[in-house]
C-alpha cells in the first residue's frame, strides 16, 4: 500500500516537472528532484531510492545522522543534501558523513568559515549553495540580495568550499504571481553573479506548493516533501 502510494506520488511530481520544463523550453533532465525526508521513516526512503530517487534532503543534523547510519548498516548509501539552518557546533558531525554531498544553506560568513575548517580536517571539498533571503522575510535566514555579490566573493576564497549556486526558501504565499516574481529575482541574481563573480550551476528553489513555477523560472533543484511522501505525521 505504502509503496504504491509513494511511487504514484513520485510519478506525478516527475510528470509535473516535465510539463513545467516543457512550458519553459527546458530539458527536464537538467532538474534534480530532492526528496525532503524530514520526519519520514526509513522504509519510505528505501522505497523511493528503489524507485530511482537519487537525492534526499534533511534539515536536522541528528536526524540525518541517525537515518544515514541505519541505511548504511543495510548497505544503502544515499546522496544527502543538508537544507536546514545549520548551527556551527553541528558542522563537525555533518562533515564526517562522506555521503552528505551538499550543504544548501550557507547563510553567514562564520558558518562558511567553520564548514571550510571542518572540510579541511576531513580532507574533502564540500559543494555548497548560498541561501538568499529573496523575499526579505524576517522569519527566514539567508543573505540579502544586495549583499550576495560581496558574500560570494568572500567565501569563494575558502579552499575547501565549492560554491555551486544559490538557494532560497520562500514564505508560504497563495499568490502565484508573487511567488513567480521572487523566483525571477533569484534567477536574475544567479545570472548576474555567474557573470560577475564565478560561473554558478545550481539554483535550488521551489517546494511542494510552488515547485512547478520554480522550474518554469529556472530552478535546477526542487525540494519536494509532502507531494511525494504525503502529509507528515508529527
Amino acid at each position: 500500500m505504502q509503496k504504491e502510494k509513494l511511487t504514484n506520488n513520485l510519478n506525478q511530481v516527475k510528470k509535473n516537472i516535465k510539463k513545467a520544463a516543457a512550458k519553459a523550453g527546458r530539458d527536464f533532465r537538467e532538474i534534480k528532484l530532492l526528496a525532503v525526508s524530514k520526519n519520514q521513516d526509513i522504509d519510505a526512503i528505501k522505497i523511493l531510492a528503489e524507485a530511482g530517487v537519487k537525492f534526499f534532503g534533511e534539515n536536522r543534523v541528528q536526524e540525518l545522522e541517525e537515518k544515514n547510519e541505519k541505511l548504511l548498516a543495510e548497505n544503502i548509501e544515499l546522496d544527502w543534501h543538508f537544507i536546514g539552518h545549520l548551527q556551527r557546533n553541528k558542522v563537525k558531525y555533518l562533515m564526517r558523513m562522506e555521503n552528505c554531498r551538499m550543504i544548501e544553506s550557507i547563510d553567514s560568513f562564520r558558518l562558511a568559515k567553520e564548514v571550510n575548517k571542518r572540510a579541511k580536517k576531513n580532507g574533502r571539498k564540500i559543494p555548497v549553495l548560498i541561501e538568499i533571503n529573496i523575499a526579505g522575510d524576517e522569519n527566514k535566514f539567508g543573505i540579502t540580495p544586495d549583499k550576495a555579490k560581496e558574500f560570494l566573493q568572500e567565501i569563494n576564497n575558502f579552499d575547501y568550499l565549492k560554491v555551486e549556486g544559490l538557494m532560497t526558501v520562500l514564505p508560504y504565499l497563495d499568490d502565484s504571481e508573487e511567488l513567480r516574481s521572487y523566483f525571477k529575482g533569484m534567477k536574475k541574481l544567479f545570472d548576474q553573479l555567474s557573470k560577475e563573480v564565478i560561473p554558478l550551476s545550481e539554483l535550488s528553489m521551489g517546494m511542494t506548493n510552488d515547485y512547478q513555477i520554480a522550474v518554469e523560472e529556472g530552478a535546477t533543484i526542487v525540494r519536494v516533501g509532502t507531494a511525494i511522501f504525503g502529509e507528515r505525521e508529527y
